[in-house]
């Protein structure tokens, strides 16, 4: 033990020569990083376009910095301990935690961009290692803040009048700051009353900057480490920043999908008012609320936190299922709730449209019977549509990462078993056990997957805020557009009436199914219906 090929090893499995190697490899990359930081920082110096503190040595260098340290740190911290021991997770998850705040105060530092990644990471709690999704989570608090003096100049600059001359009124403090803009409160001269998203100022230019310099880093990193599957990350935001960036196509977005869930009637979308709005400047109804997952908030207000929880599922199955066009940012400031004083009715206030997938057709019908598989804890489809999806012999590891429960759980049928306090642990465990393996399935699957499990995550925080996850009624609403969604494939793509026919019927068969259960459910959960269960019990043991 402890020699391989005549070569003596590391406690953790790593030889003396390999660590040089990797060592060297990361000193000649580091050196290389330093001269084209300094190249494009004197060129970016030169160019009186740009403040040289944003972008520039100063920028990249703390960038370069950051990652050499981070890199630093795992390579040395780890190289002495033995793999699979108590001392080996503790040290790595110190490492993970030290990694976790620098990469924090990067993000911090360098703003827009830098700090919207950040709070994607932030956001997969089931995926990476809770130090970091802990530490990161505090990026959707801490965004930056633009002056007044910034803030009018891009509004003089897309609209021709200063705030003066647009507003009655106009709140310097922001109702919120995110990565990219800052929302603020304002009357305009005819009365109304609007909610005015205005871009930070330098977003703009730095934003494929700092995506290149991302690239940079992150192939300079999978060097040393070879496991290290991030450019998927790099990705998409390469592909996701151009349109979060311009406003119009959020006022799109806004529009769409208020018209596309115009059934709905607990949902409300801002207004967008077209006649004011530019590329970095965008208009809209003021609408508030409390956020989603302030449970104080709804019980001061009588809100069913449990209506809450099923209209926001059936929202997003809706749209993921359904219509295959998905808000893919519901992190709790863009999801309000509010109860409306004439009508007792609780409505679920949706904002910010930037980010939206599109799904094609073929993923969302994969999607969706993959998901009825799981349901149904059906183990073979799960293995079939888990490949067709990209996850190939990753399957097992592929179903845990979307439902966010154990193998075990998948296998027992999650809408059977409620989720346990030591599942969760243990899945977040996992987490950083099959990091490797993770980051090598985010790299394989579908693009479209990528922000769908980020979407799945926030929303499974909300939840847990809640105390509503993994309710059976979720799992329902699941199952009821599935259906839907499977079937309207099906009849277009039938010339016979009577198959068209056969598939309607069987349509409606389902769903009544799945509306008996639940109506069996909530008798279940009623007084009325422990009398009946009682009732039929005792008649059970009289007889």
């Amino acid at each position: 033990m402890g020699r391989r090929q005549g070569v003596r090893r590391g406690r953790n499995g790593t030889s003396p020569a390999l660590f040089t190697a990797m060592a060297r490899r990361a000193l000649k990359l580091a050196s290389l990083a330093t001269a084209a930081a300094a190249t494009t920082g004197f060129y970016l110096y030169g160019n009186k376009h740009l403040d040289p503190n944003d972008f520039g040595i100063v920028r990249v260098g703390r960038a370069f910095a950051t990652t050499a340290v981070i890199t630093f740190d795992y390579l040395t911290s780890l190289r002495s301990v033995s793999r699979g021991t108590e001392e080996y997770e503790s040290v790595k998850s110190q490492v993970h935690l030290r990694s976790a705040e620098r990469l924090r105060d990067l993000c911090c530092a360098n703003r827009g961009t830098f700090i919207k990644v950040g709070q994607h990471l932030g956001a997969l709690d089931y995926l990476l290692p809770e130090e970091y999704t802990r530490t990161l989570k505090v990026l959707h608090s801490q965004a930056p803040q633009s002056s007044r003096q910034e803030i009018e100049q891009v509004i003089l600059e897309d609209l021709g009048k200063g705030i003066n001359e647009l507003f009655i009124s106009f709140e310097d403090a922001p109702l919120g700051a995110a990565s990219l803009a800052q929302v603020h409160k304002a009357v305009l001269q005819d009365g109304r009353t609007v909610a005015v998203k205005v871009q930070h100022p330098k977003v703009q230019t730095q934003s494929s900057k700092d995506i290149l310099l991302m690239e940079v880093l992150v192939s300079a990193v999978k060097q040393i480490f070879p496991d290290f599957e991030f450019m998927w990350l790099v990705e998409e935001s390469k592909k996701n920043l151009p349109l979060e960036l311009d406003f119009l196509n959020e006022g799109r977005n806004a529009e769409k999908v208020a018209h596309m869930l115009r059934n709905f009637d607990f949902l409300k979308i801002p207004k967008i008012y077209w006649e004011l709005s530019t590329k970095r400047v965008l208009f809209m109804e003021f609408m508030e609320g409390g956020q989603v997952n302030d449970k104080a908030y709804m019980e001061r207000n009588c809100i069913n936190v449990n209506e809450i929880s099923y209209n926001l599922g059936k929202m997003y199955s809706e749209m993921i299922f359904v219509n295959g066009f998905v808000h893919c940012d519901p992190h709790p400031g863009n999801v309000l709730v509010k109860k409306c004083p004439s009508t007792g009715k609780t409505h679920i206030i949706l904002l910010d449209h930037g980010l939206y997938q599109v799904l094609s057709e073929n993923f969302r019908l994969d999607y969706c019977r993959l998901w009825q598989a799981l349901i149904k804890s059906d183990m073979k489809r799960v293995q079939k549509y888990s490949r067709r999806l990209g996850a190939g012999d990753l399957y097992p590891l592929f179903a845990c990462m979307l439902t966010a429960r154990s193998w075990e759980s998948v296998n027992r049928g999650i809408d059977r078993l409620p989720v346990t306090k030591q599942e969760d642990v243990e899945i977040r465990t996992n987490a950083a056990m099959y990091l490797p393996q993770i980051t090598k399935l985010l790299n394989s699957v579908p693009r479209q997957m990528l922000l769908l499990l980020k979407t799945n995550d926030l929303l499974r925080g909300i939840e847990s805020a809640l105390q509503t996850r993994a309710s059976a009624s979720s799992f329902l609403n699941m199952s009821r557009c599935c259906i839907r969604a499977v079937s309207t494939h099906q009849r277009s793509k039938s010339d016979s009436l009577y198959r068209k026919a056969q598939i309607s019927i069987s349509e409606a068969l389902s769903l009544w199914q799945i509306n008996l259960y639940e109506l069996f459910l909530r008798l279940k959960g009623s007084q009325l219906g422990n009398w009946v269960i009682a009732f039929l019990s005792w008649m059970h043991h009289s007889s």
